[in-house]
């Protein structure tokens, strides 16, 4: 779990959201739910609980502050600091006992 200052990336969680165009097709799109500090690291397959999730499914993992709100169907932007946006998928939310209501392990799929 990450040391205090490792969570120094500014991200930001959203949520998948519904609304009518002007013929009243549903139109979806992402809304800020809220922004967190989070620690953001490159996936290895070492580092995958067996069984849990397919290896080729993660790319990176990202660690935040316990919220009880976090689910698959969110999806976490960041910008780097070249000002490039990336986005991730949430594939898996993990929490470990020793950690519980302090930190959320969350493995991600970056979009291509």
């Amino acid at each position: 779990m990450p040391r205090p200052g490792e969570l120094r990336h500014r991200i930001v969680i959203q949520e998948k959201t519904e609304a009518q165009n002007a013929v009243g097709e549903p139109v979806y799109t992402w809304a800020t739910k809220y922004d967190a500090w989070a620690s953001i690291s490159p996936a290895s397959a070492r580092e995958y609980p067996e069984g849990m999730i397919q290896a080729q499914d993660i790319s990176y993992w990202v660690v935040i502050r316990y919220r009880q709100d976090i689910t698959s169907e969110l999806r976490i932007q960041f910008t780097d600091r070249h000002s490039v946006v990336h986005t991730y998928d949430i594939e898996k939310v993990l929490m470990e006992e020793e950690f519980l209501d302090t930190y959320i392990s969350l493995a991600c799929r970056e979009q291509v």
